[in-house]
């Protein structure tokens, strides 16, 4: 191990705050040096969250794959005149929430297309009629760029949507739509949906309302580890400032059904070696997170497993359904068993659990 990445690793361990230049030279790192950053990221997660492992018991609904913003990343979304484009009634939405609670799910996640043209009583209509159906879930919905579109359609402000949100039954805000926070590398991949600056001012908003949030970085397509390292820092500040966040959701770029692929910009997503470092210098630098999940939809049960040895301390959902993740290329994403990750944990000699959306133990 070089002495730069020796007295870094050591003054992390020690409390010291990482920079977003230490973060980056972190993420270049090739060799046996990544092991040793892994096992860094290793000791601060023992020593902030200790031996447990968590997961939620969740169920995404995918209530429609029309999306305004058509995202080079993304295999999911497609324009109104699709052939394959789709929008749930009332009927189909009631039978994937009968599904949900014969799961006995606690989280219920809307995961679906930027309709062009939901607004705010669209949205209102679909969380009142879930939340009134299984009110005992937590309705984990609304990304920023959702929350945006939504004041943008009905001429309200974005304080107002979520205090519709909430009083229809919203329980936490999905902090997703962040991709990579830096304006140059959104341009590329995603310029339909909103500029950094806004991200961060409407998850700030919700945090000061008192709504969690996740937050997440999707990686692996045309950003450098330095673009990877600012967008910590984005989300460092932020919760430094709100507390707001639950966890980080590292989000590994799948790249063969989508368009940037398609296009030759990206010719494959990120390597086993990226994803070991990303999830470990998440977790030495952000220092005011307790949870960093590794995303087993993306990189698989292995990956999954490895991701535990490098800071990790949550699998995420059972999911059931994961259509984003299986129509960019994942092969296998739609549900997780328990028993499964217990496998793992076991063998890893930790420690599972079962929690709500907001970390709380439920075993």
């Amino acid at each position: 191990m070089s002495q730069p990445v020796r007295q870094l690793l050591d003054d992390v361990i020690g409390g010291a705050r990482m920079t977003e230049e230490e973060a980056a030279m972190l993420l270049r790192a090739r060799g046996p040096e990544v092991w040793d950053i892994a096992r860094a990221a290793d000791m601060v997660r023992e020593e902030k969250v200790g031996k447990i492992v968590t997961y939620v018991r969740n169920q995404n609904l995918h209530l429609t794959n029309i999306c305004k913003n058509l995202c080079g990343f993304c295999g999911f979304g497609v324009p109104p005149s699709a052939k394959e484009a789709y929008l749930f009634t009332k009927e189909e939405i009631e039978a994937e929430v009968k599904k949900a609670r014969e799961r006995q799910v606690s989280e219920l996640c809307f995961l679906s297309g930027v309709h062009p043209d939901f607004d705010t009583d669209r949205y209102v209509e679909f969380i009142a009629f879930v939340h009134d159906l299984m009110p005992e879930a937590d309705l984990h919905t609304m990304s920023p760029d959702e929350v945006a579109w939504a004041a943008k359609q009905s001429g309200i402000s974005t304080q107002e949507v979520l205090e519709r949100m909430v009083a229809a039954g919203l329980g936490t805000l999905q902090g997703t739509a962040a991709e990579i926070l830096v304006d140059d590398v959104r341009t590329t991949i995603c310029p339909a949906k909103v500029p950094t600056a806004e991200w961060v001012r409407i998850i700030k908003e919700a945090h000061r309302m008192g709504i969690k949030s996740t937050s997440t970085i999707m990686y692996g397509s045309v950003e450098t580890e330095r673009d990877r390292a600012e967008h910590f820092g984005v989300l460092r500040s932020i919760q430094d400032e709100t507390g707001g966040f639950t966890e980080l959701v590292p989000l590994s770029y799948l790249h063969e059904g989508t368009a940037l692929h398609r296009r030759g910009l990206v010719t494959r997503g990120a390597t086993g070696r990226e994803d070991i470092l990303l999830f470990a210098v998440s977790r030495l630098f952000l220092d005011n997170f307790d949870n960093i999940q590794i995303s087993w939809g993306k990189i698989g049960a292995r990956m999954a497993s490895l991701g535990m040895l490098a800071g990790g301390n949550d699998f995420g959902g059972t999911m059931y359904v994961d259509e984003v993740s299986t129509d960019a290329g994942a092969e296998a994403a739609d549900y997780f068993d328990p028993a499964a990750m217990k496998e793992i944990t076991d063998d890893l000699g930790r420690v599972l659990k079962r929690r709500s959306t907001v970390y709380e133990i439920l075993d």
